[in-house]
């Protein structure tokens, strides 16, 4: 299968940014950064981009999942965490820029249980491109997962 490129461009003063999502149809978006960092708070920041990247692209290797294994999903909630030590990014010392700890908590309608269940979730995260970023980057990555019985 050919590879499938993202791209996007961006342009901003400051600490805030507009970028575009470039392809067939263009989408944008702002981001900014808290107070403390330097930023007005107008947009989400990078890092909780992030972090709504990861759970969005949970869902959807969770749909492409379930249907490679005959599962039938519904409604999805999740909640992410990252730990960001700021020392490195606002201060200057010397370590690592990244989250020390993500977790992840989801919820998931499905007709999958016990060791299926179980299955599904190990194959979505192992197909999951941004699970895969942040769990090669080194950082204390946590993911609990919860089916719940799909409505009549």
């Amino acid at each position: 299968m050919p590879t499938v490129p993202f791209s996007v461009a961006s342009r901003g003063t400051g600490v805030a940014q507009d970028v575009t999502v470039q392809g067939e149809h263009e989408h944008h978006f702002s981001s900014d950064t808290y107070p403390a960092f330097g930023g007005a708070d107008a947009a989400p920041s990078p890092l909780a981009y992030t972090l709504g990247a990861l759970t969005s692209c949970n869902q959807i290797s969770a749909q492409l999942v379930a249907k490679d294994l005959d599962i039938r999903v519904g409604e999805f909630t999740f909640t992410a965490r990252g730990d960001l030590d700021p020392s490195v990014f606002v201060g200057g010392v010397e370590g690592n820029a990244n989250f020390d700890a993500v977790t992840v908590e989801a919820t998931v309608e499905t007709d999958a249980e016990g060791e299926r269940f179980d299955r599904f979730v190990a194959e979505l995260e192992r197909r999951c491109p941004v699970t895969q970023l942040f769990r090669r980057s080194g950082l204390d990555y946590t993911s609990t997962w919860k089916s719940l019985p799909l409505p009549e």
